[in-house]
């Protein structure tokens, strides 16, 4: 079993007085703070939208007064493949089907087929396993839906044979399992820790859909068609600096491609340099950033939904300058020992979706939605 601590209340912010040092040019003041699951690593899988959101669900959790719980990531992920594997199909292979995905296909997971301990369900089938590695498994599970498609088989035993492959790689799926002492089945575990997945709405911030429409984001790993809120960027970024004041955390959704983006500097910010080398030698002079070259940028796919993480603070430079404290699932690599500092710039430029309880998002823009 694994132990995790939790240094400071989930519930509570902690406001702290004293700086980090993220990079010679950068001394990081942090201003609020909330304490999750310790960092992790999704190993050698494309399985971020889950490792991200799986520690915010953990987070919600706590602050909801339901205790600290390590949860499966792995059965999230479990389920999802199956979900991608009947909409590809179904859609005769004119769909997506990787390991990505996005936050809400751990919303409807979990909807769907509940929580999981990570005692109970670790993904790993081979008990000398520390690492996961999905590489074969998505080539294997690739080959099945495309002939699938090919020979338009879509049968009970081909069904099954397609959920043993995932049982041989990543393990059965308990239908109950005993924890703390009792015995649950998934979905009375997760009415047990309050989380109600009719809480927790997506949003996002692009000027090709009208605002305060409800519409599908066109991004290829939104295989499942998830629903996006439209608001302004300035709302946006308002609601993410509400939710963290009022004891939210957040799972974001962007781009890391960027130059200006290192985990090894615990940092991501917006920079005209060329390489990750020269971006961090100085103090970078960061662009204000507006609706339409955010729009630019996703059109021209230069912002693309790459890797999914945590948001979980923010903090100020030696310049007065605001980040978001963000929660990385890379394991505990860099300066940051797995977090990184997004700047606002950052954030406002390469964000794709955020994911939060309803609650979260103020009085005046959850009206316009």
């Amino acid at each position: 079993m694994k132990r995790f601590l939790f240094c400071l209340s989930l519930v509570q912010a902690t406001f702290l007085g004293w700086a980090q040092e993220i990079h010679p040019d950068y001394t990081i003041t942090e201003k609020i703070t909330y304490e999750c699951t310790p960092v992790i690593s999704q190993g050698k899988t494309g399985t971020c939208w889950s490792f991200s959101t799986t520690s915010f669900i953990e987070s919600e959790i706590a602050r909801l007064g339901k205790g600290t719980h390590n949860l499966s990531e792995l059965y999230q992920v479990r389920n999802t493949y199956s979900d991608k594997a009947r909409n590809y199909i179904l859609r005769q292979g004119k769909a997506q089907f990787s390991e990505g995905a996005l936050s809400h296909d751990v919303i409807n997971s979990i909807q769907k087929h509940g929580i999981i301990p990570n005692e109970v369900y670790t993904g790993f089938t081979n008990s000398q396993s520390t690492t996961h590695d999905h590489s074969e498994l998505i080539k294997l599970l690739k080959n099945m839906v495309d002939n699938a498609v090919k020979h338009k088989i879509l049968s009970e035993n081909w069904w099954k044979s397609y959920e043993a492959m995932l049982d041989i790689y990543i393990g059965e799926r308990p239908t109950n399992f005993t924890y703390n002492n009792k015995t649950y089945t998934p979905k009375e575990f997760a009415k047990e820790l309050g989380v109600d997945a009719n809480n927790y709405v997506t949003l996002t911030s692009f000027t090709h859909h009208p605002m305060y429409s409800n519409f599908i984001l066109e991004i290829p790993d939104n295989f499942s068609n998830g629903s996006y809120y439209n608001i302004s960027l300035d709302e946006l970024q308002n609601v993410v600096d509400h939710a963290l004041e009022k004891g939210f955390t957040i799972a974001w959704d962007g781009d890391v491609s960027e130059v200006g983006f290192s985990q090894k500097n615990g940092l991501a910010i917006l920079t005209n340099k060329k390489d990750r080398k020269s971006a961090f030698k100085e103090y970078a002079q960061e662009d204000a950033v507006t609706s339409e070259t955010r729009q630019r940028e996703f059109e021209n796919y230069n912002t693309t939904d790459d890797h999914l993480m945590h948001i979980v603070g923010k903090g100020v430079d030696q310049k007065g300058k605001s980040y978001y404290k963000i929660k990385n699932s890379w394991g505990t690599k860099g300066v940051q020992k797995g977090y990184l500092y997004m700047s606002e710039a950052y954030f406002r430029m390469k964000t794709v979706g955020i994911l939060l309880h309803k609650d979260a998002i103020p009085g005046k823009i959850k009206e316009k939605v």
